[in-house]
């Protein structure tokens, strides 16, 4: 198989690492209804994830094939990763939270058990495709950027940034057990590239929202937010709730993670921002506003402190990803969003009647000088 040019004529299988997660379990999806076999290797220790893998083996049948088992266990993965055409690498621990509390365990995952998979791949001797899932996190809190105050959302006064967004060029700041657990793994898999010449690259992923993400407070706030929202129970921010992030459709980020595979020889060993850009950024107020118009009714709101490492601002800059992957426009937040709630309130067997057509406040943009 040419690194380039992925093809389904190679029927070995394509191994992703927390396949039965939110993201896992829609590129599993996307990867099997164009052929390929996937194997999914996941601990399904996430509440909910098992509906996913369920999901999966119901619409694809005998393609797909489960390997119930812990990143952390190296002979088990190496079983896993020994026949794989392709690896997309997401099984992690994935909440700032759940580190400060446990940072031992979070470096195991995430680092450990990242440094795992890489020894897998390079033991084989021969140049096995890589994606790595990581994080804005790597970036920091950002608390040297300047801003200002517009309306209900924060924005950095730099004309550029406004525009465009954080870029790759951005030093790198790990902040909290998770941010060094994940920045480290970043690290580990581009050095990979350079020393023993794995064809890796890494996505430094902003927020992504869909279909089958089972959102907590502590990870998957879009999807928390409206299972909040349609349920009737209040939603807790932390800080004051004008922080902005950039949200993306898990379908432009599965988009994303293929075309990485597809040109994995062009693009090895890079890290690229993966979010919705400057066009999908939102606060936290906004979003909730428009969850609101959605349902027709108001949505309660209450207010905590700031959590360790949170961004005021985190908006990607995704035009090297998508000069590089010739991606095509992402879905607009406000149709996604409400895609979720209509997912989301048909999962949970609610009668509701959203209004597609609520927009609340654009976020303010201003153009590069």
């Amino acid at each position: 198989m040419s690194l380039a040019s992925p093809s389904n004529s190679d029927d070995r299988p394509v191994l992703i690492t927390g396949g039965a997660g939110f993201i896992g379990s829609n590129l599993a999806d996307r990867l099997l209804s164009e052929g390929h076999r996937v194997r999914v290797y996941d601990a399904l220790s996430r509440p909910g994830v098992e509906r996913n893998l369920a999901w999966l083996t119901t619409r694809h049948g005998a393609r797909i094939e489960t390997v119930r088992a812990d990143i952390r266990d190296e002979p088990e993965l190496a079983r896993a990763a020994r026949d794989a055409k392709a690896v997309f690498h997401l099984a992690a621990q994935v909440a700032v939270t759940t580190s400060m509390v446990s940072p031992r365990e979070d470096f195991e995952i995430n680092g450990i058990g990242t440094l795992n998979l890489l020894e897998a791949l390079r033991r084989r001797g021969e140049p096995v495709p890589l994606v790595f899932a990581s994080t804005n996190k790597v970036y920091g809190d950002l608390a040297d950027i300047d801003f200002v105050r517009e309306g209900e959302a924060y924005v950095p006064t730099d004309a550029g940034m406004r525009a465009y967004g954080v870029g790759e060029a951005r030093p790198l700041d790990f902040h909290t057990p998770y941010g060094c657990s994940k920045g480290a793994a970043d690290q580990y898999v581009l050095d990979y590239a350079r020393s023993f010449g794995l064809p890796a690259a890494v996505l430094r992923m902003s927020c992504i929202y869909g279909q089958r993400q089972m959102g907590t407070e502590d990870q998957g706030w879009v999807a928390h937010f409206l299972i909040s929202a349609l349920e009737g129970r209040p939603i807790t921010l932390y800080g004051d709730g004008r922080q902005v992030r950039d949200i993306l459709d898990v379908s432009d980020a599965v988009s994303a993670y293929l075309g990485a595979w597809a040109l994995i020889g062009e693009v090895k060993g890079r890290a690229f921002n993966l979010g919705g850009g400057p066009q999908n950024a939102v606060s936290l107020r906004q979003l909730i506003a428009y969850m609101g118009a959605l349902l027709g009714r108001e949505v309660e709101v209450g207010y905590s402190d700031w959590r360790p490492g949170d961004q005021r601002y985190f908006v990607a800059d995704t035009r090297a990803a998508e000069a590089a992957f010739g991606l095509g426009p992402k879905r607009p937040w406000r149709e996604g969003v409400a895609r979720l709630a209509r997912w989301l309130a048909s999962e949970r067997r609610l009668n509701l009647d959203l209004d597609l057509g609520a927009d609340p406040e654009p976020f303010p943009r201003a153009a590069a000088s």
